[in-house]
């Protein structure tokens, strides 16, 4: 299983973002504005829920995943560091 930190996924959707890496999802959704980006956050947030509610552990964990990476995406669309996060938790 490969997998990586909160602080991980950060700094290599930033780079992507700072980057305009050609082909990359993240820089697609930046692109298209926090109002796409937070219609993903919704949906994943209730993917989330529903597969709480009726799927297994793993396949909850990966919903959260996934809820996690539009959230980090919407984070860098709006200029917010992950201190900024840290500090309000």
């Amino acid at each position: 299983m490969s997998g990586k930190s909160f602080e991980q996924l950060h700094a290599e959707l930033t780079e992507k973002v700072a980057a305009a890496a050609p082909g990359s999802r993240t820089v697609e959704l930046v692109q298209a504005g926090v109002h796409a980006i937070g219609k993903k956050i919704v949906e994943e947030a209730a993917e989330v829920w529903m597969a709480a509610e009726h799927e297994g552990a793993d396949r909850t964990a990966e919903e959260i995943s996934q809820l996690l990476y539009h959230l980090q995406v919407l984070m860098l669309a709006r200029g917010i560091a992950l201190d900024e996060v840290y500090a309000h938790l």
